[in-house]
């Protein structure tokens, strides 16, 4: 518990004890606010006392003197009080903010055990296009949460479905018989994913062509899409795939081969894992299975063209097709499939899709399907929606090509990164290797917390510019701070101590006061699944640092426990700027 939630907790008993409110509606619903008071003001907290004042019928000021007599008496931490036109100021004994430093410092790295396993879902790619900056964001997303959930106590399991089956990888796959020559990743030297892409994006602009064709002879424009001859070749290789043909299925094999390849190298240098990966192509079949239980219990129904479909009306929503006319699934057939695996095969208490907020529909009809399906666990699925990322010139479009890819994304980092630093004279007297391994950290960690300090519900624009500054709330500015740390601890010989007495300063307590928050922070940010506010909390504890670094002289300090004590703050500060970038899959440096 935090200092200001256990302030809290002792000005609730104290209401209940002397103030007796007999009302249950006025006492559950009253919440008296505790602030932390600026450096300039009398006392280290201030409680408003307003909304006890038409309860108790008694003046601001008597309520203060009240509360504050009861906190001197009923409490072993509250020094002195002051009661200000109904504010009530108090100020906490030394000793407690030394007694909670000391506390948050030995139990930095406990954690309570939850006893409950998470899956969390991102990534989860089509095998027909390399991944982009709308992924960038959905990987970052998903693996931080999934680190924030682990540090909160879960087991987790991090997770993605491959879409490696269906109409768009078969485009792929057309447009490279068609006009590929034979070519691979290795003969062209481009990188796998990119080479399937290349194919899709050619499909496209033929299939545009066709259409353009058809229109011209007279075809209204729906019925040139369906009527192309190049998307009929598609939806054959399609019905071909799903009937097992050799030719189809060993060239499907191979161009994932490549895909896979090429998704792997993306994957490390953005720094993200999984423990377990599933393919639509095996679950897609499971899905069927559903279908055809659904069938029997007659949650589902069959069309006279052969689709079947779910009646959603009574849940507010429409008829949903489950299975196309031909016998070929849809998106919806494999989730269904690959939810219910999941669950047969780990034991979990929720499962948790890192998925665009595009996608909101999709899986309110999912969790619907499966509730009307019987499983009472589709209670514990959850959609993590986020916002899209956009570019200045707006939203980006595989099919057409205009999409900003993340290898190229990631590489234009670090460069800037490397161009940065440079021209600010930094990292001069590193080797080499050093200069490197930082350009890559900056880099990275420039994009990841541009990316996750934003609230995930919200859409943002991608600036590359801003999220690389060395100053104000970025990556390299809050690195450049722990780098600080380190360097002062290495110039001081800094061995781990603990100051039992010590007279704290205004500054040190504000940084003792954030530097306790942490694992309240980590909670929220596991309960609303939302990096934004690890990052922004570290962002805060950075700004604090600094403001206690400017302040307070440490290695020149002649006083020899103020010197030890403030080693001390900036250990475990370090220690807990570490430990929020890590979470946001950041990486740090000692030195730059």
């Amino acid at each position: 518990m935090n200092i200001k939630d256990i302030i809290q907790h002792k000005l609730a008993e104290i209401v209940e004890t002397v103030f007796q409110i007999d009302d249950v509606n006025q006492r559950n619903n009253l919440k008296l606010e505790i602030q932390q008071n600026k450096s300039e003001f009398e006392g280290d907290f201030t409680i408003v006392t307003f909304p006890l004042v038409k309860i108790l019928k008694k003046s601001p000021d008597t309520i203060a003197m009240e509360l504050g007599d009861a906190f001197t008496t009923q409490s072993d931490f509250v020094e002195s009080y002051h009661v200000v036109k109904g504010f009530l100021n108090l100020k906490i004994k030394n000793k407690f903010f030394l007694d909670n430093f000391k506390f948050i410092s030995d139990h930095f790295d406990q954690k309570e055990k939850k006893n409950q396993t998470v899956i969390v879902e991102y990534s989860s790619p089509n095998t027909n296009k390399p991944l982009h900056l709308g992924h960038i964001r959905n990987n970052l997303l998903g693996y931080s949460v999934a680190q924030i959930l682990k540090e909160d106590g879960y087991d987790v399991i991090k997770t993605q479905i491959i879409n490696d089956r269906g109409i768009h990888i078969c485009k792929s796959m057309l447009a490279w018989q068609k006009s590929g020559a034979g070519e691979t990743p290795e003969s062209t030297n481009i990188k796998g994913d990119k080479l399937v892409g290349n194919y899709y994006v050619a499909f496209d602009k033929e299939y545009k062509k066709e259409i353009a064709a058809l229109i011209e002879k007279g075809y209204e424009e729906e019925a040139a899409k369906k009527q192309a001859p190049i998307i009929l070749e598609a939806q054959k290789m399609l019905l071909d795939w799903e009937k097992g043909d050799v030719t189809v299925k060993n060239l499907w094999s191979e161009m994932n081969s490549w895909v896979y390849a090429g998704f792997a190298e993306t994957y490390k240098r953005l720094g993200v894992d999984f423990d377990q990966v599933q393919y639509e192509s095996n679950t897609y079949l499971l899905g069927k299975d559903l279908i055809q239980e659904g069938l029997l219990k007659g949650v589902l129904y069959r069309k006279e063209d052969g689709s079947v479909w779910c009646d959603l009306s009574e849940e507010g929503l429409d008829h949903k097709l489950l299975l196309r006319g031909d016998g070929t699934s849809v998106y919806m057939t494999q989730d269904l499939g690959t939810a219910v695996q999941r669950f047969q095969e780990n034991n979990i208490s929720k499962l948790i899709y890192t998925v665009g907020n595009e996608q909101d529909y999709h899986f309110d009809v999912l969790f619907k399907i499966l509730k009307k399906l019987g499983y009472s666990w589709a209670d514990h699925l959850y959609h993590l929606s986020y916002g899209m990322v956009e570019l200045p010139e707006g939203k980006m479009k595989s099919r057409e090509g205009t999409v900003v890819d993340a290898d190229d994304l990631m590489q234009e980092m670090y460069k800037t990164a490397k161009e940065k630093a440079q021209e600010l004279g930094k990292l001069e007297n590193l080797s080499k290797e050093e200069k490197e391994n930082s350009y890559e950290k900056v880099g990275m960690g420039a994009l990841k917390y541009f990316m996750l300090k934003v609230d995930p519900k919200k859409k943002m624009l991608f600036n590359p510019a801003e999220s690389i500054d060395f100053a104000g709330n970025t990556g390299p500015f809050i690195q450049y701070t722990y780098a600080r740390i380190q360097s002062l601890l290495a110039k001081a010989n800094y061995q781990h101590t603990t100051v039992s007495d010590y007279e704290i300063n205004a500054s040190e307590k504000e940084l003792i006061m954030n530097l306790s928050n942490f694992k309240e922070v980590i909670s929220r940010a596991a309960e609303t699944l939302s990096p934004a506010l690890v990052a922004n909390y570290i962002y805060e504890v950075v700004k604090s640092y600094n403001s206690f670094y400017q302040n307070n002289p440490i290695l020149s300090q002649d006083d020899q426990n103020a010197k030890n004590f403030r080693l001390e703050l900036s250990e475990l500060t370090g220690k807990t700027i570490k430990k929020g970038l890590e979470l946001l899959g950041i990486g740090t440096v000692n030195r730059m």
